[in-house]
């Protein structure tokens, strides 16, 4: 039996609608994510599919010392608070130490620990401890099973508001592959479960300096994770993603993103019944 989380209004899980956690991978400035923000809440709000928006402050787990890394907390949180305010809809972004969890409780709806960092145990209790809804983003280099000792902690902490996103499996250097077996896994531990489109495509270091991707696979990657069972899409957006400052071969285009959810609520649509 999953255990709804409920986020403002919107609750994921237990029979609730598909929900979205969308937009650009990093924060590139203001205009940007209330420009994307509102296009996507545009197109979830025809469909009905609730919406939350997804932005990185600050990328502290790039490759290079020269990738874009995003604003920063001050600024970022700063952007992240606009879009909530102006477009009245939840945010998530993701920490990367224990000095900025106060800070981003202040702001966030849900707070997300970064693959690299789930199991890092003082981050995720001190993440816990705040009661916010936390997303657990699963190491690539995770067995399904090893997620469940990390959400132990975090109800041990007396938080039971947690997501878990599976964003892919190491399969030899520089590439990821999706075990869709890890959603069904995983959802036996008893809450909702994410499917990242976009980084399951993503091939890690496979520029030399930077990720690579294929972006090419992210619909039908989507409609399958949707089909085998999951209660949530993860899908980094942006309006041209060649020009995207950060993880652009594996983002969708805005201008893709209304068909793809039109054909994962049809799937949806047919498992209901």
């Amino acid at each position: 039996m999953i255990r709804p989380v409920k986020i403002g209004k919107i609750k994921i899980g237990g029979g609730n609608s598909l929900v979205l956690i969308a937009g650009p991978c990093v924060i590139e400035s203001k205009a940007l994510c209330l420009d994307t923000a509102k296009r996507i809440k545009d197109i979830t709000v025809k469909l009905g599919i609730p919406f939350i928006f997804k932005s990185s402050y600050d990328k502290a787990n790039r490759l290079s010392l020269d990738s874009f890394r995003g604003p920063g907390i001050e600024k970022g949180l700063e952007i992240l608070a606009a879009v909530k305010q102006k477009l009245k809809i939840p945010v998530l972004s993701d920490i990367h130490c224990q000095n900025e969890i106060s800070a981003a409780a202040g702001v966030l709806d849900v707070i997300q620990i970064p693959a690299f960092l789930c199991r890092q145990t003082d981050i995720v209790v001190a993440a816990a401890k705040t009661k916010k809804p936390i997303n657990i983003k699963k190491g690539q280099f995770l067995a399904p099973a090893d997620i469940l000792p990390i959400i132990r902690k975090i109800e041990a902490s007396g938080n039971r508001s947690i997501l878990v996103t599976e964003r892919g499996f190491c399969f030899g250097y520089n590439n990821l592959v999706s075990d869709f077996r890890s959603l069904g896994i995983i959802r036996e531990f008893g809450y909702p479960v994410i499917y990242d489109a976009t980084h399951s495509v993503q091939l890690p270091g496979g520029r030399g300096g930077s990720s690579g991707g294929q972006r090419q696979f992210i619909e039908g990657l989507s409609r399958s994770a949707v089909a085998f069972g999951c209660d949530g899409l993860f899908l980094e957006v942006h309006p041209r993603p060649e020009a995207a400052l950060c993880d652009g071969p594996n983002t969708i285009a805005i201008k893709d993103l209304e068909k793809l959810l039109i054909q994962v609520k049809k799937i949806e649509a047919a498992l209901e019944k």
